[in-house]
């Protein structure tokens, strides 16, 4: 889908443990910048285009960041309990956490991937996604197993919460 572009801005939401922000630093190439956000601590190699925090993302600031990005990405899960109910939940906060996130970050035609698992409001929150955006689909990687309840929303072409229909 073309989501990160090369010497772009990328926020990676549930950085940790750092393969993904890796793949994505590679993407951004060396002119861009990666920025990593999770609870726990990223276990990668320093790289010049990536910096991370060890934050919570339900206490990020907007005084965090000085620049919007063009794209943001949050490959977070809950911790499961093995409680569908209960981990579908969690899972739905963290993916409506990150989407507020993306409408105060996210540059005006930005592109934005959320990880969520299937549950009976996950068709509500894509469909309040996709207003945002000129582009928005459902993704389940071939690489997920196939009873995993777990998907990626992508939303390419931001519109700014101001332009959203």
């Amino acid at each position: 889908y073309k989501i990160i572009k090369k010497n772009s801005r990328v926020l990676d939401l549930g950085s940790a443990p750092g393969s993904w922000i890796l793949y994505i630093s590679q993407k951004a190439g060396n002119k861009g910048k990666v920025i990593g956000v999770d609870i726990e601590e990223a276990e990668i190699p320093q790289k010049s285009n990536i910096t991370f925090i060890k934050k919570s993302i339900f206490d990020l600031k907007e005084s965090d960041f000085k620049d919007k990005f063009k794209t943001i990405v949050s490959d977070l899960s809950p911790k499961t309990s093995g409680v569908k109910f209960l981990d579908s939940q969690k899972s739905l906060e963290l993916a409506e956490k990150s989407f507020e996130i993306a409408k105060l970050f996210l540059l005006p035609g930005g592109n934005f991937v959320c990880k969520i698992f299937e549950n009976e409001l996950s068709e509500d929150f894509f469909r309040k996604m996709k207003s945002h955006f000129d582009f928005a689909k459902r993704f389940k990687p071939k690489a997920t197993i196939k009873k995993s309840r777990e998907f990626y929303i992508i939303g390419k072409g931001f519109r700014s919460v101001k332009n959203s229909r």
